[in-house]
């Protein structure tokens, strides 16, 4: 796996740092560590013009509104198609297009009477991979009527799809209602990811977190290019681990509930949302091989858990940024941004939390130094963002049902 870090290690000086900077109440997010692992750009020699963002402590954000009157809005997405359509997903399984600030008058998708919607379920996540063009091909994350995750892929054409089109490709039983886990994306290689929380209740009580023999606890990396099933990348690191599920790609994850791939680099941003006290941000770089072990029932971010335990020993990977309730309750990933409107805010990664409303900034230098700054109160239950088809960021507001987009001014 690519350079773990041991978390016991480093908890003295994390304490150290929290002290130092009065947050131990931690009122704002903490830089654990810088990501020394530098990561080059996948692009060729010929010479390219780098935006220049506005130092961080400059950026100034504002929320543009798009369009609301949704009903519990989980996800928002573009299709890679260059139609400008953006995809809008319902916890109680409907999906639905925007165009130009409009809903369509029908559901793109409606699965509202084959999901759960209890606790955590319902439709949760959906991707595109980079044939959705020409083949009409897309992918669903929902939790089915008892409550099972759904891998499933359907056929669409235009604005509407085949409802008897659909391919159940993976199914796992979650023993509770919570942590399911929701969102999948393509990487950069066109395998499909999918987070997979601990399987619920409280503390992992089965253990599934650090347990690769299971599809729980996990980011699962699989091939769907084929026309029936799924296959295991052969390159994944568990492919051949006697004992272990081969479609495990890291693990030791407690409820990674939105993450994403820089789609100019392609490294991967996780978060990793906490039990009772701490939140986390792990960070994969697009050389990684996989394998990464992320503490999880170990380590709440880089605490020992459960509290007041000994730190375990290990091979763990330390999140990069941790916050605890005096931030927020629950955390949401989000998405770096390189689009072309807004040079400012340009590789700058967004996340929030669900709770607080909070949403913060943070740069990943070269050498894997790390910036992070608070850039808006929204005010809203920021449960997820979104990237469009030219990589402009949008926020999803779970109370209010709307959608917004990030402008930078």
């Amino acid at each position: 796996m690519n350079t773990p870090r041991i978390l016991c290690a480093i908890s003295l000086a994390t304490t150290l740092l929290l002290g130092l900077t009065g947050c131990s109440g931690a009122e704002e997010p903490v830089v654990v560590q810088p990501t020394t692992t530098a990561t080059e750009s996948t692009t060729t020699a010929v010479e390219v013009i780098t935006p220049q963002p506005v130092p961080l402590d400059q950026l100034v954000i504002t929320l543009e509104p798009v369009i609301d009157g949704f009903t519990q809005p989980l996800f928002v997405t573009g299709a890679g198609d260059g139609s400008g359509r953006l995809f809008v997903l319902e916890k109680t399984g409907r999906a639905w297009i925007v165009r130009d600030g409009v809903r369509s008058a029908k559901p793109f998708l409606d699965l509202s009477n084959a999901v759960s919607t209890d606790s955590e379920r319902g439709l949760l996540g959906m991707a595109f991979p980079p044939t959705f063009p020409t083949d009409g091909l897309f992918y669903v994350d929902y939790t089915d009527r008892d409550g099972t995750t759904t891998i499933s892929r359907f056929t669409a054409s235009g604005d509407t799809v085949d409802r008897a089109s659909e391919q159940k490709l993976l199914t796992v039983v979650q023993p509770f209602a919570n942590h399911n886990g929701g969102m999948i994306a393509f990487g950069p290689e066109g395998y499909l990811y999918i987070g997979m929380g601990d399987g619920g209740s409280s503390g992992d009580p089965k253990g599934n977190g650090q347990n690769f023999g299971t599809l729980l606890g996990a980011i699962l990396r699989i091939d769907v290019s084929g026309t029936d099933g799924y296959a295991v990348p052969p390159d994944n690191t568990f492919a051949s681990h006697k004992g272990a599920r081969p479609e495990v790609w890291a693990y030791g994850l407690r409820n990674p509930w939105r993450f994403s791939f820089d789609r100019e680099i392609g490294d991967l941003w996780i978060g990793d949302v906490g039990q009772s006290t701490w939140e986390e941000i792990d960070f994969q770089p697009a050389s990684s091989i996989g394998g990464e072990n992320y503490g999880w029932n170990l380590y709440e971010a880089t605490h020992s858990y459960p509290p007041g335990t000994a730190a375990a020993s290990g091979e763990f990977t330390p999140p990069v940024i941790e916050y605890g309730r005096a931030a927020g309750q629950s955390v949401t990933g989000g998405y770096v941004y390189r689009g072309s409107a807004y040079e400012a805010m340009w590789n700058t990664y967004l996340y929030g939390d669900f709770g607080s409303g909070a949403l913060w900034g943070l740069r990943r230098a070269d050498d894997g130094t790390i910036e992070n700054r608070l850039l808006l109160e929204t005010g809203f239950s920021l449960v997820s963002f979104g990237e469009d088809d030219s990589g402009e960021l949008y926020v999803v507001d779970f109370g209010g049902g709307a959608i917004y987009r990030v402008v930078a001014e």
